[in-house]
């Protein structure tokens, strides 16, 4: 199946045919670093960091840029108000996210450029922009004249007159039209400044991304992608000014995520109803998080609850409590032949995986649909491995064990999980709720055995309490042949 695309500039889905074959250019707007990112930062980084992962599993070459804009307003703000220059500010933050995605297991961008470190380039668009006649400077400003551009609002589906007749824009006199955006902004007093053909100041935040991407990617590359808040006006002013100054075509596909909410309001900064990564990640497996947020499609909204989060924390468990098994069942006889019909037909599930998996990617890159098709797998896996429990004599052929965990090995690549051994993943798990509930593993062993002796002295209302005990600190106990077993609920 060719790869299809929805492309936000169309309005539908279309085959991927990139510039060149072989290879695709992709840009991701980054970070504003002025704070720590909160878990709708993380939505797109997720959603591109899984489809350059995907690209390349397809067998492309890609060349992923995603950058950092590391001069703004809310940057200097911020250094004003701890009396710290805009660098120490944005220096903080690069070093917290880069932290973050390190927890989260993001592949690293083929490049991540700073905006500073790329205004000799800024400087020169707008140049190229005022030299062809769609930008003027006034007063040391510099804006785009949105009029000159007959096509923009192409990629939003916005019209000029009604932006306009519409426009909430506080009124600046020097404008030639309400809509115009800065290129260049003059600096004020005490705020960083870079020497230019107009006299000291910055770049607009728009003009960022256009000079960036076509730095690392050329004039026209393949995919350009981010937020659908980034539609407009960042990703049309981008279009409108990339294009006006090279007389060539931007991006070709352009792809936006859905937001993260929470009580039905896209979560943000802004709105002050967000909640860290950090801060989720203190709580719940990297895993677990990148979990929730491909368990819909990228361009669905998702629901932040606790519910939801839980759902996929159990989710991960039943993945990981799979993969377990299938280490521990070794010994098998490699040459044995297949045992009964279910395995059989299990062997051609998996056989098939490959394929299911695949045509759900190459629909717009439908995570929710190829999760489903391991969750079904998984349940079938789980029936067969469990065979093997109740009844000691039955063997699973080792190659279906090893097809088995080849599966799950390419899911994992894509989809950035399974990226630890099982035993490590629930000792971590285990570390976290001892945490939260406040109990040692010594005292838990010691509750256990003084409720074994309680058993056998068929004092079961004793062992009753204790399992009671355990549980209000929230640890389960689980009967088994071998013994007994505890997890966290949160495990």
């Amino acid at each position: 199946m060719t790869l299809q695309i929805y492309n936000t500039m169309k309005r539908n889905k279309e085959p991927f045919v990139p510039l060149k074959e072989g290879f695709v250019g992709m840009y991701a707007c980054g970070v504003t670093v002025y704070d720590l990112s909160h878990i709708g930062h993380a939505r797109a980084l997720v959603v591109f960091d899984v489809i350059y992962r995907y690209l390349k599993y397809r067998g492309y070459t890609v060349t992923y840029v995603r950058n950092y804009t590391d001069i703004d307003d809310k940057i200097i703000k911020r250094a004003q108000e701890e009396g710290v220059t805009y660098r120490e500010i944005a220096d903080r933050y690069i070093k917290e996210f880069d932290y973050d995605m390190q927890l989260l297991g993001m592949e690293k961008p083929t490049f991540s450029p700073r905006a500073t470190d790329h205004i000799g380039e800024m400087i020169a668009m707008i140049q190229a922009l005022i030299d062809k006649g769609f930008a003027y400077e006034v007063d040391g400003d510099v804006y785009f004249n949105v009029g000159k551009f007959p096509e923009y609002g192409k990629l939003s589906g916005k019209n000029i007159d009604e932006l306009n007749a519409g426009a909430r824009i506080e009124v600046d006199e020097r404008k030639q039209n309400p809509l115009d955006f800065a290129l260049w902004k003059r600096s004020k007093e005490g705020e960083p400044f870079w020497d230019c053909p107009w006299g000291r100041g910055r770049p607009g935040w728009h003009i960022e991304c256009s000079a960036m991407s076509q730095k690392y990617l050329g004039t026209t590359f393949d995919i350009h992608g981010g937020g659908m808040d980034l539609i407009f006006p960042h990703h049309e002013n981008e279009i409108a000014q990339a294009e006006c100054a090279s007389g060539k075509p931007f991006a070709r596909y352009w792809i936006h995520n859905g937001f993260v909410n929470i009580n039905q309001q896209k979560m943000s900064k802004s709105l002050k109803n967000f909640f860290t990564i950090r801060e989720i990640l203190d709580t719940y497996h990297p895993e677990v998080l990148r979990l929730f947020l491909l368990s819909n499609h990228y361009r669905s909204p998702v629901d932040y609850s606790e519910q939801n989060l839980a759902e996929a924390q159990s989710g991960l468990d039943r993945f990981y409590a799979l993969l377990k098994d299938l280490d521990e069942m070794t010994g098998l006889n490699p040459g044995s032949a297949l045992q009964s019909l279910g395995e059989r037909k299990l062997v051609e599930e998996l056989k098939a995986f490959s394929d299911k998996f695949s045509q759900a990617m190459d629909d717009d890159f439908n995570t929710a649909e190829a999760l489903g098709h391991l969750f079904a797998l998984t349940r079938n896996l789980n029936a067969l491995v469990n065979q093997k429990k109740k009844f000691p004599t039955f063997q699973l052929a080792e190659g279906t064990r090893a097809l088995a965990k080849q599966q799950f090995r390419v899911v994992g690549e894509v989809f950035g999980l399974f990226r630890e051994s099982p035993q490590d993943y629930f000792q971590k798990q285990r570390d976290k709720g001892l945490a939260a509930a406040a109990v040692s593993q010594e005292e838990i062993e010691q509750l256990i055995k003084m409720r074994e002796q309680a058993r056998h002295a068929r004092d079961f209302a004793q062992a009753d309490a204790i399992r009671a005990q355990l549980l209000e600190k929230g640890i389960v106990l689980k009967d088994t042949p071998q013994g007994t077993e505890w997890t966290t609920k949160s495990s």
